[in-house]
């Protein structure tokens, strides 16, 4: 936890750093002018930060990922069950166009895997020893390569500039509704921000990133159907079913927030439906059962 924590405050640090150099260099000055808000301003500042933090994130992704799960890079196969990991990913990465990706392995006794990484050629595809010692071998094969569609889908980096959209006009309409209240409503003419300018701008930054997991849950719900059809194409139609109805009799583990949209599945959600990164797994099978064949593919 003290890891998690640690890795958190470092990744902050690193997006105000970038944001604020960022302005610097752009020459962004401050949305408030006395009492007046200078919207232009303001919404260089959202844009600035809205992107810095999902940026920011991404460019970390790939060692955030082995520093949280404790995800140990396969260099030199020391099995033959670590080669056959090798092998079948990088036959993958070949068939989808793009360039292996390192391969890794973390200890978790829940079955789960994930993709991440800046981009389609500088990524990770990283598999807990649960789901190795739990799925048989077809069936792992089928979820490698539902994680290789994620990485040759470019998932993480539209996800990356989604939440950077949406980052930003949350920080943008939510400072607005900040100085309204402030200036409008409670009638403050002091010069800056006040209290109610700070407290109104956190709970609305609140009330809209509520709104904004939604549109991206559901993008993420989205792209789990392109990564199972993918993850067929790859590894084979009834082998990427085996491996979904596998992962109905079992408990996936739980990923770090910034690579939970891009595992193979997901814990339900604590507040319904549309906050899910996954969508059930009955749809997804039901989704690849009616999907003839030839309609499968990497896209």
């Amino acid at each position: 936890m003290f890891k998690r924590i640690g890795l958190f405050l470092l990744t902050n640090i690193a997006v105000i750093a970038v944001a604020m150099i960022t302005m610097n260099l752009l020459g962004v000055g401050n949305y408030m002018e006395g009492t007046s808000l200078n919207l232009s301003n303001l919404f260089m500042f959202a844009l600035i930060f809205g992107f810095a933090g999902s940026f920011v994130s991404l460019a970390m992704s790939k060692w955030m990922a082995k520093m949280t799960t404790g995800a140990q890079v396969i260099e030199q196969p020391r099995n033959a069950d670590e080669q056959w990991l090798l092998e079948t990913v990088s036959r993958q990465a070949a068939k989808a166009g793009i360039k292996t990706p390192e391969v890794a392995i973390y200890d978790s006794p829940e079955p789960n895997a994930f993709a991440t990484g800046m981009t389609k050629n500088n990524s990770l595809v990283a598999v807990s020893t649960g789901l190795l010692r739990s799925m048989r071998q077809n069936e792992v094969e089928a979820v490698l390569g539902h994680e290789v569609a994620h990485v040759a889908n470019g998932d993480m980096v539209t996800m990356a500039l989604l939440q950077g959209v949406l980052n930003t006009f949350v920080i943008f309409f939510a400072k607005i509704v900040a100085y309204v209240v402030d200036r409008v409503v409670l009638k403050n003419e002091e010069e800056g921000h006040s209290w109610a300018f700070i407290i109104t701008d956190l709970v609305a930054q609140i009330l809209f990133g509520i709104l904004a997991s939604m549109v991206a849950m559901a993008f993420s719900r989205y792209r789990e159907f392109h990564a199972d059809n993918g993850g067929a194409y790859l590894a084979g139609k009834e082998n990427m079913i085996a491996a979904l109805r596998r992962l109905q009799t079992m408990h996936p583990g739980e990923l770090p927030d910034q690579m939970a949209a891009f595992g193979i599945s997901a814990k339900k959600s604590s507040f319904g439906d549309l906050f899910k990164s996954h969508p059930d797994l009955e749809d997804r099978i039901a989704r690849l059962e009616a999907t003839p064949s030839n309609a499968l593919k990497v896209a």
